[in-house]
């Protein structure tokens, strides 16, 4: 019985803190299905920088494809802290963890979402729309990369963060402020015109 108890109280806390995100990616797999009748045999699934499609996928890809993408990544966000050598320090960096889980299927929820309005003639204007959407998310990822903990998976992770727990601690403060920078420089001068 008290086995039972601890079980039902983690899978409280667990919707307690991801039932938006839950919803969201059942919410993609949703407006996938009401999509796909009126979906083209080919899905376009890239833009070059001067707006061109450059790219297609077919159509079971283009309705599906995305909301499984972001249903993987989520489900190795849940993995992650269970299977990194570091394990024992996501606790110190729990809300942060957390926000880079919804900064992310946020990001990919907005982008799957606007192929498909556009794919089915509502004007959205992708390149416009992927350039506003990465800026935003260089400068949500940034507020929050001072805040991460040495681990093996999430932030800047090269041999010599890794190696030293000092270095990574330096080297996310020093990033931090640079990522939101290059966010809303890239952000301001695509708005001016000074993008490709």
């Amino acid at each position: 019985r008290m086995r039972e108890r601890l079980m039902m109280k983690k899978v409280n806390d667990f919707l307690k803190k991801d039932w938006l995100i839950i919803l969201l990616i059942i919410a993609g797999f949703v407006i996938s299905i009401c999509f796909y009748p009126y979906l083209p045999d080919r899905v376009p699934s890239h833009w070059n920088a001067q707006g061109e499609i450059d790219g297609y996928g077919s159509k079971l890809f283009g309705a599906f494809g995305m909301p499984s993408i972001n249903l993987g990544i989520y489900l190795l966000y849940i993995l992650l802290p269970y299977i990194d050598p570091k394990r024992k320090n996501y606790a110190s960096f729990k809300p942060t963890y957390q926000l880079f889980k919804y900064i992310i299927v946020i990001f990919f929820f907005c982008v799957h979402l606007a192929i498909l309005l556009n794919v089915t003639g509502f004007k959205v204007d992708i390149p416009t729309f992927i350039q506003i959407a990465i800026s935003l998310l260089f400068i949500f990822m940034g507020n929050a990369m001072g805040r991460i903990k040495h681990n093996y998976f999430i932030g800047i992770r090269t041999p010599w963060t890794l190696a030293s727990e000092e270095v990574w601690k330096k080297t996310h403060r020093i990033s931090a402020p640079l990522w939101v920078a290059g966010g809303v420089l890239n952000l301001v001068l695509f708005l001016l015109g000074a993008g490709p």
